[in-house]
C-alpha cells in the first residue's frame, strides 16, 4: 500500500538565506505547520560557525554545490568554481560574512520596471527588520531589534588603515556607514560576526523557529519536482539519495522554492517548467513555458597582488605556525584575530571614470594574498590583495538542466565580460585598484605588484589578465526575474508567484530583475522577509514603522 505524504500548510525547498527567514515569520502565525526541505546536512560542521573557516569549507563538497561554469573566451578557456552553500543556511553558512545593501537607485529601478512596492522606501523597512545593528548607523534607516547582528570590523591590520588613508587622499571620502543609503567611499565592512562566530541565517532565524512544533526542518532532501494538481502546486517530491524512491510532501496553502538561484531554476526545468528549448533538451514535457534559468547574472572580479617588504606580518604570516598558534589563542580568550574576520576587510565604492552620478564599482582589500592559481592557499610571501567589480553587470547568461537527474550539475553559462561597457567599466576598476594600491601610503609598506606586474600595461594586456585570472564572486541572480506578466523575460509577478501557476512562489536571489550594486546576502533577505508578509497576508511596513 502507498504510503499518504505529510501533509503542511506550507512546503519550502532550500534552508538558506531566504528560506530560514521564511520559515521563522510563517511558523510566527499560531497553528500555521511548515515543512522545510534542505537538500544538504545539518550545520554541525564546525568550520561553518568559525568565520576564517570559509576556507576550509569553500571546498568541501560535503556542505557545499561544487557547481563551476562554462568556459568560455573571456575566462581565457576556464570553467570556474561558482560553490554555493548546500546545508542549513545555505551560502549563508559559508559565505564572506558581508552585509552590504547596495544603492537605493536598484530598487528604484526594479520599480521603474512594473514591480509594484520594490523601489527603495518600500523595501527599506524589510532591510530593517532583519538586522540588530551593533555600531554606528542613523536610527531612521539601520535595524536595531532584528536577528542578525551586523557588526564593524574589530581585527585592524596597519596595511588596511595604510590602504584607507591612501584612498583618502586620492580623493575618495571615507564613509563611516555605506548602507545608510549613501554607499560612495572607503572604510571596513560590516558583516553577520558576533563575539567571534559567524551568524549564519539559520543559526539567526531557522534555529530559534525550530522549537516550535509546527516546524519540521527535513536535511538530506533534495527536491527532484514540482507535484501539480492541474494549474496548483500542490506538494513536492524529493530524494535522500541518488536512484532512490521520491518522497512527496504536500501543501495545502502554498510551495514556496527558496532554493538559490541555479537549484531553483534546475527545479522549475525538471518540473516541467521553462523554455521549451531548454526543456526539450532534457525530455520534459512543456508543463508551462517561461523563462526560467535565463537572464542569469554574476559579478566578476579580478583581483591584483602586491608584494609587502620583509618585516611587514600580513595573514599569509600570522595564518602560519607560531603566528595562527597565537591567533587561536586569541580568538579563543574573545579577542579580535584572524580567526573572526571577513575574508574582504576594507570597502571602495567608486566610479570607473569620472563624470558619473554614482559608482559603479564595489572594490575590496584584504592585508593578505592567494597563490596564483590556486584555491585558498596562502602565498609564501607577505602579500595583500585588492580587486574590484562592476555594480551592474548586463553581460546575460544562462541556468540549463542537462538531465532530469538532479544529482547532475546543470549548464551555468554567466558569459562574463560579453558585453562591452562591461568590459570598459572593467577596465577601469582595474586602474582604480591598481592606482590606489600604489599612493605613498601603501608603498611605505609594499615591495612591487606582483599580479598582473606592472609591465602589464595596456588595455588588452589587462583584459587578458582579467580573461585567465578574474573569478566569481558568488552573486548568482536573475533565472527567475521579477517583472509584469507582459515582460517575456519574467517569471514571477511583483508578488513572487509564478505567472500562470497557482499556489507556486518564488523567493530568493533569483527573482532579482537586475543585479543590486553589492553582495547580495542582505537584499536575499529583504526579499523574503517581505514575501513573508505578502504570504501571511499582512500590510506593507512602511518607512516610519
Amino acid at each position: 500500500m502507498p504510503t499518504t505524504p505529510d501533509t503542511f500548510d506550507y512546503v519550502i525547498v532550500g534552508a538558506g538565506a531566504a528560506g530560514s527567514i521564511l520559515a521563522a515569520r510563517l511558523t510566527e502565525d499560531p497553528g500555521v505547520t511548515v515543512c522545510v526541505l534542505e537538500a544538504g546536512p545539518p550545520d554541525r560542521n564546525p568550520w561553518i560557525h568559525i568565520p576564517a573557516g570559509f576556507i576550509k569549507t569553500l571546498v568541501d563538497p560535503s556542505v557545499t554545490w561544487q557547481f563551476r561554469t562554462a568556459p568560455t573566451e573571456r575566462t581565457g578557456g576556464r570553467g570556474i568554481a561558482t560553490i554555493q552553500g548546500r546545508t542549513l543556511g545555505g551560502s549563508s553558512s559559508v559565505n564572506g560574512m558581508i552585509y552590504n545593501r547596495g544603492q537605493p537607485n536598484d530598487l528604484n529601478a526594479w520599480a521603474q520596471r512594473g514591480n509594484r512596492g520594490w523601489g527603495y522606501e518600500d523595501c527599506l523597512p524589510y532591510y530593517m527588520r532583519t538586522e540588530r545593528r551593533i555600531g554606528f548607523g542613523r536610527d531612521d534607516r539601520r535595524g536595531k531589534a532584528g536577528a542578525l547582528p551586523v557588526t564593524d570590523m574589530d581585527w585592524i591590520h596597519p596595511l588596511s588603515e595604510a590602504f584607507i588613508e591612501g584612498c583618502v587622499a586620492a580623493g575618495l571620502p571615507r564613509n563611516p556607514d555605506y548602507n545608510s543609503g549613501d554607499q560612495a567611499g572607503v572604510g571596513y565592512f560590516q558583516r553577520g560576526i558576533q563575539n567571534g562566530w559567524r551568524v549564519s541565517a539559520a543559526r539567526a532565524f531557522l534555529k530559534p523557529a525550530m522549537a516550535r512544533k509546527e516546524l519540521e526542518v527535513r536535511t538530506n532532501a533534495r527536491a527532484c519536482g514540482i507535484v501539480f494538481e492541474g494549474r496548483r502546486a500542490v506538494g513536492i517530491r524529493y530524494l535522500t539519495e541518488r536512484g532512490g524512491t521520491p518522497i512527496e510532501v504536500r501543501a495545502r496553502r502554498e510551495v514556496i522554492i527558496s532554493a538559490g538561484t541555479v537549484n531553483t531554476a534546475r527545479l522549475m526545468q525538471v518540473s516541467g517548467i521553462g523554455p521549451a528549448s531548454t526543456l526539450a533538451r532534457i525530455g520534459v514535457p512543456v508543463f508551462h513555458e517561461l523563462p526560467v534559468g535565463e537572464n542569469f547574472r554574476d559579478h566578476y572580479a579580478s583581483r591584483l597582488v602586491m608584494r609587502a617588504k620583509p618585516g611587514v606580518e600580513t595573514l599569509n604570516e600570522l595564518a602560519r605556525g607560531f603566528g595562527l598558534v597565537k591567533q587561536i589563542a586569541r580568538w579563543a580568550s574573545g579577542k579580535p584575530s584572524i580567526l573572526a574576520t571577513a575574508p574582504s576587510h576594507v570597502h571602495i565604492f567608486w566610479k570607473s571614470f569620472e563624470g558619473l552620478d554614482e559608482p559603479d564599482l564595489q572594490g575590496v582589500f584584504t592585508p593578505g594574498s592567494y597563490a596564483e592559481g590556486k584555491v585558498y592557499v596562502l602565498d609564501d610571501y607577505p602579500g595583500c590583495t585588492a580587486g574590484a567589480w562592476q555594480h551592474r553587470p548586463e553581460s546575460i547568461g544562462w541556468v540549463r538542466a542537462r538531465s532530469t537527474d538532479v544529482f547532475e550539475d546543470p549548464e551555468i553559462q554567466p558569459n562574463y565580460l560579453a558585453d562591452e561597457n562591461d568590459r570598459r567599466v572593467h577596465l577601469g576598476g582595474i586602474r582604480l585598484i591598481r592606482r590606489l594600491l600604489h599612493t605613498p601610503q601603501m608603498m611605505r609598506f609594499l615591495e612591487r605588484e606582483t599580479l598582473p606586474g606592472v609591465n602589464v600595461e595596456r588595455d588588452d594586456e589587462l583584459l587578458d589578465f582579467a580573461y585567465r585570472n578574474g573569478s566569481t564572486t558568488y552573486h548568482l541572480i536573475g533565472t527567475c526575474r521579477m517583472g509584469p506578466a507582459e515582460d517575456p523575460t519574467s517569471v514571477v509577478n511583483d508578488r513572487l508567484q509564478v505567472h500562470g501557476l497557482e499556489a507556486l512562489r518564488v523567493v530568493d536571489a533569483s527573482i532579482m530583475p537586475a543585479m543590486p550594486s553589492a553582495n547580495t546576502y542582505g537584499t536575499t533577505m529583504m526579499i523574503a522577509e517581505k514575501a513573508a508578509d505578502f504570504i501571511r497576508g499582512r500590510p506593507p511596513l512602511t518607512a516610519a514603522a
